[in-house]
C-alpha cells in the first residue's frame, strides 16, 4: 500500500512551493511527493524541487492534458476563471494508492501523511471548518431548494486545497458524467469568487463518496487551518487554536494574498527561508521597486 502527496505547481508559485515543502521535510524527510504541473511554465520550479526535497513530476503529462482539457471543455472553455485547477483530479490516476493533495498556499506543522491513517474507516478525508461558514463559494441556495442536498450532507463541504482519498475510488468516466451533471445545472453552482474546482469536486464527493470524514470533527473537534482567522495563538513558529487548545496541523492562505503584512506573514517567511538567508529588507524593496519600475514602463507604452 503505497501512501504520497500530490502538489500543483508552476514556477509562479515557485516560493509557496518551497515554503510548503520545508514546512513537510521539518517532520517527514521520507514521504514521497509528487508534483503537478499547472501550466508549461514550471521547468524552474520542478527543478528545485527536485534537487531540494526529492519532489518528482508526475509520470504522464499527456494524461494530465488531455484530462483537464476534457473536463474544462464540459462546461465550455470560457467558463472557469482558473480551469487548469482541474488538473489536480489526476490524483485519482497517480501511483499512490492512498494520497493527500494540498496547495501550495499552505504550511504544516506536522508528519501530515499520518491523517490518512482515517481510511481505516474512511474513503475521502478534508480537514477545515469551510461548512461553518455555510454553502458560499460551493453551491447556491438552489440546491437547498431543489432538494439536491440535505442539511446534513450540506455539512460536509470541503476547500478544495486540502483533501485526501484513494487512487481510482473516482473512475475517469465518473469525473466526466458527474461534471455533465453540473454543467447542466450551473445554477447550483457559487461561482461569485472565481473558485473553478471546488463546487464541482464537492459535488462529486456528497454525491459520490459516502464514506467521507472531515478530520476536524474528530473526538474533541479539530483546530482551524485558514489564515484569515485572526484568533491563532503564537506558539514558537507553529500556531495554536485557543478554541480547542489545539495547535494547527496546517495554515492554509486560501484566499489572501502572501506577501508582507498578511496575517500570520513571519510563519510564512519562516518556512520559506528555513534552509537558506533570508533577504535583507533593502534587497526585497529594491527587487520590488525594479519590478514596479518595469511595470509602470510598460504600462506607460500603451
Amino acid at each position: 500500500m503505497s501512501r504520497g502527496i500530490y502538489i500543483i505547481a508552476n514556477d509562479k508559485v515557485s516560493e509557496q512551493a518551497i515554503a510548503l515543502l520545508n514546512s513537510i521535510r521539518v517532520y517527514d524527510t521520507s514521504t514521497p511527493v509528487i508534483m503537478i504541473p499547472y501550466d508549461d511554465n514550471y521547468q524552474e520550479v520542478a527543478k528545485i524541487l527536485a534537487n531540494s526535497y526529492g519532489v518528482q513530476l508526475y509520470e504522464d503529462l499527456e494524461f494530465i492534458e488531455r484530462l483537464s482539457n476534457r473536463l474544462q471543455q464540459i462546461f465550455g472553455e470560457k467558463f472557469f476563471a482558473r480551469p487548469n485547477q482541474f488538473r489536480k483530479q489526476a490524483c485519482w490516476f497517480g501511483p499512490f494508492d492512498e494520497f493527500l493533495y494540498i496547495d501550495t498556499d499552505i504550511v504544516v506543522f506536522e508528519k501530515i501523511i499520518d491523517n490518512l491513517n482515517y481510511f481505516a474507516d474512511y474513503d475521502f478525508l478534508c480537514c477545515d471548518y469551510q461548512h461553518a461558514g455555510g454553502i458560499n463559494n460551493v453551491f447556491t441556495s438552489q440546491v437547498v431548494e431543489e432538494n439536491i442536498f440535505n442539511q446534513d450532507e450540506l455539512k460536509d463541504i470541503f476547500n478544495g486545497g486540502f483533501w485526501a482519498s484513494k487512487k481510482n475510488l473516482i473512475s475517469e468516466n465518473d469525473l466526466y458524467e458527474s461534471f455533465a451533471e453540473c454543467a447542466s445545472h450551473p445554477e447550483y453552482f457559487d461561482f461569485s469568487q472565481k473558485t473553478s474546482d471546488q463546487p464541482i469536486i464537492n459535488y462529486t464527493i456528497l454525491k459520490r463518496v459516502p464514506r467521507r470524514f472531515n478530520i476536524v470533527r474528530r473526538e474533541g473537534k479539530g483546530p482551524g487551518n485558514w489564515a484569515g482567522s485572526r484568533h491563532f495563538k503564537y506558539q514558537g513558529k507553529q500556531l495554536i487554536d485557543p478554541h480547542v487548545n489545539q495547535p494547527l496541523q496546517y495554515l492554509h492562505w486560501a484566499g489572501i494574498r502572501i506577501e508582507p503584512g498578511c496575517l500570520y506573514w513571519d510563519i510564512w517567511e519562516h518556512y520559506r527561508y528555513l534552509n537558506e538567508p533570508k533577504p535583507t529588507q533593502e534587497k526585497t524593496v529594491q527587487t520590488k521597486s525594479f519590478w514596479q519600475g518595469m511595470i509602470n514602463k510598460a504600462k506607460s507604452l500603451f
